[in-house]
């Protein structure tokens, strides 16, 4: 338990960080799953998720949520996929 004010206003403060910050892995988490999910099903329905897919990656990284080469690597490794899956 805190025992100065400026501490309690830090528990608010951290806890509402830490909703927003679930709320924005979890939205860039399902995306990436959907994207998965549609290449392994055949790949037809990847080409319309990947730019969605791409742009929550994005987001990701101006929230903080991503390291900006790590969403790098994550866009150009999906998107060589979608674009073998639409090369078969």
């Amino acid at each position: 338990m805190p025992n100065h004010k400026s501490a309690e206003k830090r528990v608010r403060q951290n806890e509402r960080r830490r909703v927003v910050n679930r709320s924005n892995r979890s939205r860039l988490r399902t995306a990436v799953k959907e994207l998965r999910s549609a290449l392994e099903k055949g790949g037809k329905n990847a080409t319309e998720l990947l730019p969605t897919t791409v742009s929550e990656i994005d987001k990701a990284v101006q929230k903080g949520v991503l390291h900006r080469n790590a969403a790098a690597r994550h866009k150009s490794r999906l998107t060589a996929r979608v674009n073998q899956a639409a090369a078969k």
